[in-house]
């Protein structure tokens, strides 16, 4: 049993993967990731409508690299490695994310793909890796059309 008194399974790098969630599941899935011995990390993409904001937005929540470039395969590059950030398993948790969704979708895609990457790169290492991208309701919708 867990701190918080339940146990989502995030220790388990074959069942982490990138899933769709609403904000108000967010704070759950951190409180779970840290019970869980995972480092969880908050990205804030409110008002994100585009790729330059939201790689910053990464970048920073995450604290990469000065030295890292703020382009898709940089983005890729740092997923997979986090040697700055030493932790058991990584859960990042992406507060509106819908409005990057509403916004342009093509780089709300390419997201989604490069977590996905990273997750089965941390994968093959037996770490979980767990992305979860916090969506309006109507973006779920949008996603099932």
């Amino acid at each position: 049993m867990t701190q918080s008194g339940f146990d989502l399974g995030l220790d388990d790098p074959a069942r982490a993967g990138v899933f769709f969630v609403t904000n108000e599941d967010l704070n759950v899935l951190g409180a779970a990731a840290h019970d869980a011995g995972l480092l969880p990390c908050h990205v804030d993409l409110m008002g994100c409508a585009n790729k330059a904001t939201l790689l910053l937005r990464i970048a920073v929540a995450m604290e990469f690299p000065t030295t890292s470039s703020r382009n898709w395969d940089a983005l890729s590059d740092c997923l997979r490695d986090l040697n700055w950030m030493p932790a058991g398993g990584y859960v990042l948790l992406f507060e509106g994310a819908g409005e990057l969704h509403h916004e342009d979708e093509e780089d709300f895609d390419t997201l989604v793909s490069i977590l996905d990457e990273a997750n089965q790169a941390w994968k093959a290492r037996e770490v979980p890796f767990w992305a979860f991208l916090a969506l309006r309701e109507r973006d779920f919708v949008e996603l099932e059309d």
